[in-house]
């Protein structure tokens, strides 16, 4: 693999000789500044933040950071949706699943929590990609931190997907967490004395909603096999409406970073990737995603020969990629509307 350069070298003019008391002429060159790169990955729940990660640091040599502030936590690891040793790839991973069920975990927290981490993956060489969708974090630690602001410079990325076409995609997901186990693996975090869902993991959708189911069959309540059944759909369907309020919030979120923030956030459309199966949605997912980025990661990194390990068969994007690909130029309600329908 080749070696990636991860610092910018920016010359700054040199200005006039300073004098100084005692007849001291000083010239005050300032270095040319480095600034250690970092990728951001940004979008809503189920839009596909883990796998353009991973997609880009088999592509590069890099680390990931994990952002989400429900994956931080130990446990829940099919209700919080944790990627799998297997879907990581070999591809390390930062702040994920390494704090106590039990305790908050806030945005300062993570702010000092990544910083080390960010620093840790420099040192080896690598590059830092973090990616999540808790906003609130990422604005902890890129905007309200200075000095980290200081050292790096970033490049957003905003993996996006019509929420008409992905709130269809929460509902098959929450169905396919129920049959790999969410509801026994969400009983061992029920507490009926304490019933408090604001603090920790148990803020995590997929908790809360499944109380009346618990409290009934902790309490013996003797009801109908239809009866537990109804509770349970219902259940069910509480996590499938929160985790599409969830999304809709996140997008509101990272709109309204751009806006007041002015952050150049890369915007790539994932819908059709979504709509497709099979083949044709890691064809789709290739086309219109992974590899733009790619190239958006490589000129960020300002590695010039990046191109050339490209296939040379490789057909050029076409203009909706990159439209994808650019950074959003429009108003919040233009691009509400854009991005939902």
């Amino acid at each position: 693999m080749m070696r990636i350069s991860f610092s910018a070298c920016k010359e700054v003019p040199v200005p006039h000789l300073v004098s100084f008391p005692g007849g001291l002429n000083m010239d005050p060159f300032i270095p040319w500044r480095r600034k250690d790169k970092v990728v951001i990955v940004m979008g809503a729940t189920g839009t596909g933040k883990s796998r353009l990660s991973i997609d880009l640091a088999t592509r590069f040599r890099a680390e990931i950071v994990n952002s989400d502030k429900m994956q931080v936590y130990k446990g829940l690891d099919i209700a919080t949706n944790k990627v799998t040793e297997e879907e990581c790839r070999g591809i390390p991973h930062h702040l994920l699943g390494f704090v106590d069920p039990n305790e908050d975990f806030s945005a300062h927290d993570f702010q000092s929590h990544a910083t080390l981490a960010v620093e840790s993956i420099i040192r080896r060489g690598r590059l830092p990609i973090i990616a999540g969708g808790s906003n609130s974090y990422i604005k902890a630690l890129v905007n309200d931190n200075i000095e980290f602001q200081s050292k790096y410079d970033f490049c957003f990325l905003w993996v996006d997907v019509s929420m008409t076409i992905l709130h269809s995609f929460v509902s098959e997901r929450v169905n396919k967490m129920v049959k790999a186990g969410l509801v026994e693996e969400v009983r061992e975090f029920f507490e009926p004395e304490k019933g408090d869902y604001s603090r920790g993991i148990r803020r995590a959708i997929g908790v809360p909603e499944m109380d009346q189911l618990f409290r009934m069959e902790k309490d013996q309540v003797v009801i109908d096999e239809e009866t537990r059944r109804k509770i349970l759909d219902e259940a069910i369907d509480k996590i499938k409406s929160n985790t599409c309020k969830l999304a809709c919030c996140q997008l509101r979120n990272i709109l309204r970073l751009q806006d007041q923030l002015g952050w150049n956030i890369h915007r790539l459309d994932a819908s059709e990737a979504f709509l497709k199966r099979g083949v044709e949605a890691d064809e789709a997912w290739e086309r219109l995603v992974a590899r733009p980025t790619t190239m958006i990661v490589g000129q960020f990194l300002e590695e010039h020969d990046f191109v050339s390990t490209l296939s040379s068969t490789t057909t050029p994007p076409s203009s909706s990629v990159i439209v994808a690909a650019s950074v959003l130029g429009t108003t919040t309600a233009t691009a509400v509307a854009a991005a939902t329908h």
